[in-house]
């Protein structure tokens, strides 16, 4: 639920570890061209353990896990960057997902969200993205449709410090999050 009088909360997932990754680059990219009366964090994913019940049901939520759910709990969108690792969503993404996803008051539940993706490829992780549409699917997740951000041939678009200097690929970032925007304001009451 969104409130006029404070700025609408987004909060990024980049489902890359590296530490010069193209994706995070991406999403950073996509933070900064949010509209004023936005404001916007990347959450880290890097110290999560890898999703275990067993881990749970023994300790709790760990302190990572529990961290990432306050952060989408209090996010009002999410902007999820999916790189494609063996034409799919990578194991940090997806581990990410899955703890978001477990135990009561689930914060993805109802949670507006716009997916982008970077690869070295012609296709621009095309193949991982619709993975991860079929995951919000079933975490009840609300993606934006269009537009599709698949940014293809990565490091022809960004300059050696990691900044999206390709101006289409700018443009289409930028419609991105204007509609991500307009469609988190409509779902929220």
């Amino acid at each position: 639920m969104t409130d006029a009088s404070r700025p609408l909360r987004i909060l990024g997932v980049s489902g890359s570890l590296r530490a010069r990754s193209f994706n995070t680059a991406a999403l950073r990219a996509a933070g900064s061209m949010l509209p004023d009366g936005c404001a916007f964090e990347i959450a880290p994913i890097g110290d999560l353990p890898l999703y275990d019940q067993d881990l749970m049901d023994r300790e709790g939520m760990p302190g990572p896990a529990a961290r990432l759910r306050a952060q989408i709990a209090a996010a009002d969108a999410l902007i999820l960057a999916c790189p494609e690792y063996n034409y799919s969503v990578t194991a940090a993404l997806k581990n990410a997902i899955d703890w978001a996803s477990r135990g009561p008051d689930q914060p993805l539940n109802g949670k507006p969200v716009a997916i982008l993706g970077a690869s070295g490829g012609m296709i621009g992780t095309a193949r991982a993205q619709y993975h991860l549409r079929q995951i919000c699917v079933f975490v009840n997740m609300h993606p934006i449709n269009k537009p599709e951000v698949m940014i293809g041939q990565a490091p022809t678009k960004f300059d050696a410090d990691l900044t999206l200097t390709d101006e289409p690929t700018r443009k289409i970032v930028g419609d991105m999050v204007q509609a991500l925007v307009a469609w988190t304001r409509r779902l929220s009451p």
